[in-house]
């Protein structure tokens, strides 16, 4: 049997391939080895359904946030091997399971806009370039935690519709003590502030809430695509939540920056699975 996972930060996609083809499924916790020990990572798998499998795992295929590294890559297998300790574990960047699942054999652009962000650029076979990628607190631009910041950026210094900041404080009872101390003090600051981006798309007909998108995909596509060879003339994907629930934003902004999107998919999970079917 084949375990193949797709983590971000905030959420985990995992299929397990079975003897006979079959798939079955399961969303958890996200993990990311920037933020988390290994320890720390294998306590929150052994909560998942994953324990259970462990006798009939051979194969664990894990393409997950902050796996850039292979010191930070090395942390997740260890993870991994705690619970799986007969398989053979191979962790990879989540940019590779976003190359392949949207862009499979072609050259193309593939992108993350998820809790954060990220894009590289894809010959069909290899990533051949990327861009940096330095977190929420540096970077992330078209990702959920930087729309949240600026969101939030917005309510401390009464910046946002009075409208909105209503709804805000009836929904949240937000002040700005309960931010900084989300933000500052407990852990995973950058799934607090994506968090708001459900409530920010529920309301993306209104001028408002429509340009934080706007605004943060244009900057998207300021510091990642257009500085890739020949972007305009490549099809660029994305996968990832942000973009897939607000992909008519994303279309009208990628258009105005004469950048061609082709394929917006919430996960790359499904591709995955059938890229590694393959190899049964």
């Amino acid at each position: 049997m084949i375990l193949i996972a797709d983590s971000g930060s905030s959420k985990t996609d995992w299929r397990v391939i079975h003897k006979d083809h079959k798939i079955s499924q399961h969303r958890g916790v996200g993990f990311n080895p920037y933020y988390q020990t290994s320890e720390e990572m294998a306590l929150q798998m052994r909560h998942e359904f994953l324990i259970n499998l462990e006798p009939e795992i051979k194969d664990i295929f894990y393409y997950g946030a902050g796996c850039s590294a292979p010191k930070r890559n090395q942390e997740v297998a260890d993870a991994l091997h705690s619970i799986f300790p007969n398989a053979q574990v191979h962790v990879d960047h989540d940019l590779s399971a976003a190359a392949k699942s949207t862009c499979g054999h072609q050259p193309g652009i593939a992108c993350i806009l998820g809790t954060g962000s990220n894009s590289c650029d894809y010959d069909g076979a290899h990533i051949i370039d990327t861009r940096p990628a330095p977190g929420f607190i540096l970077g992330d631009e078209g990702g959920g935690g930087y729309i949240g910041k600026q969101f939030l950026k917005d309510f401390i210094n009464d910046e946002m519709p009075p409208e909105i900041k209503v709804e805000v404080q009836e929904k949240f009872h937000l002040d700005a003590n309960t931010i900084q101390e989300h933000v500052y003090r407990q852990p995973f600051p950058n799934r607090y502030m994506a968090s708001f981006c459900r409530f920010i798309t529920e309301r993306k007909s209104h001028p408002y809430c429509y340009q934080l998108y706007y605004a943060s995909f244009q900057d998207f596509f300021q510091k990642h695509v257009k500085k890739y060879h020949d972007f305009d003339k490549k099809q660029v994907n994305f996968v990832g939540s942000i973009a897939y629930y607000n992909s008519d934003i994303l279309r009208k902004a990628a258009s105005d920056a004469d950048i061609h999107v082709n394929l917006i998919l919430e996960s790359p999970i499904a591709g995955l699975t059938l890229y590694h079917q393959e190899l049964l």
